[in-house]
């Protein structure tokens, strides 16, 4: 990978650039001191993953992320001192389009190979963020009848903080389903994040814990790097496979297990996000007979899940971010899917 790196203290800048120089296939190409360079740097050269600290002089990361995928999109990385001190804005960031947050490795550690590690393991893991679509696979499945409760399923990646805060605190209090979310982000700031929505929500939001079972009402996070899923008996739970997964957690895994799993009726939402993880899980989820909404590119940070979605006809709706909520609502004040058949809350 070509990559930018963007700090304005000399020493990080060089630690950085000594741990991208450890491994072979990567390169660094440029670095910048703060982020009205790092956009400027973008714009003239624009790499494959930039490395953004979020507080510098002259514009902070957060509002140079907000630019850099406003007007030259590419892969953004945070990278900061402490990402738990720096929670709100690290979630701000992401929700303009960064992709996942991760400490600044320890610069007078006694092994820099081990303090290096968790960083090179995840420009690995970003770097197979911008594979193609896969087809369709499998069969269709005929609908059936829905029996348990109504559930709510949310995908969401690069952008997906902001997307969901938004969808969350326009929800109505006494909204009657459950909601379930698989957002891409390292499990160390899962419970972070659902702390964040929660403070934007008009729901309760909490991490999913093994074997919860959703309510109506309440929005429940997925918090670890294992995969999210439906089980037996109406409950959530966790699981490693596959282990081969890009992404983690997985909203395709998630999505598959919802339609083997889940006697309820299921309302599946793909919103903003890299790559196209969620796609082929909204694909059979429709085939399934269930009502599927996919944000549209106007609206979206990144427009790559979304519109792996639409390539596949996955999504029976697509709408403007400000649009997925007011069309939950309605769906369940009707009481009917559009164009399916009718069932209760």
């Amino acid at each position: 990978m070509r990559i930018g790196i963007v700090n304005d203290m000399v020493t990080a800048t060089e630690a950085l650039r000594r741990i991208v120089a450890t491994a072979p296939e990567h390169q660094v190409v440029w670095t910048a001191v703060n982020g009205a360079e790092a956009v400027r740097m973008c714009a003239a050269d624009l790499p494959d993953l930039v490395l953004m600290d979020l507080i510098m002089p002259e514009m902070d990361g957060v509002e140079a992320t907000r630019r850099i995928m406003a007007e030259t999109p590419c892969p953004i990385l945070i990278v900061t001192s402490s990402v738990e001190d720096q929670a709100a804005r690290v979630f701000a960031a992401m929700g303009h389009g960064a992709l996942d947050a991760i400490d600044t490795p320890a610069l007078g550690s006694a092994d820099p190979q081990w303090a290096a590690r968790p960083l090179l393991a995840k420009i690995r893991a970003l770097n197979g963020l911008t594979g193609g679509v896969r087809p369709a696979e499998g069969r269709q499945t005929a609908p059936r009848r829905r029996s348990g409760a109504p559930l709510i399923a949310i995908g969401a990646s690069a952008g997906g903080p902001a997307a969901l805060a938004m969808i969350l605190e326009t929800l109505p209090r006494d909204f009657p389903a459950a909601i379930a979310i698989v957002q891409h982000i390292d499990e160390r700031f899962a419970a972070g994040m659902a702390g964040w929505l929660a403070m934007h929500s008009a729901v309760p939001v909490r991490i999913a814990a093994e074997g919860a079972v959703p309510q109506a009402g309440t929005a429940l996070l997925a918090g670890t790097s294992d995969h999210m899923v439906a089980k037996a008996g109406g409950r959530l739970g966790y699981t490693q496979r596959p282990a081969e997964a890009i992404y983690r957690p997985s909203i395709d895994v998630f999505f598959d297990s919802l339609c083997a799993h889940w006697s309820g009726e299921i309302v599946g939402v793909l919103l903003t996000g890299m790559g196209s993880d969620g796609a082929r899980g909204l694909k059979a989820l429709r085939d399934a007979g269930h009502h599927t909404i996919a944000q549209d590119r106007a609206t979206s940070a990144v427009y790559g899940m979304p519109k792996a979605a639409a390539a596949l006809s996955a999504a029976v709706e697509i709408l403007p971010l400000d649009g997925i909520a007011p069309a939950l609502a309605g769906l369940f004040a009707q009481g009917h899917r559009k164009g399916g058949s009718r069932w209760t809350c």
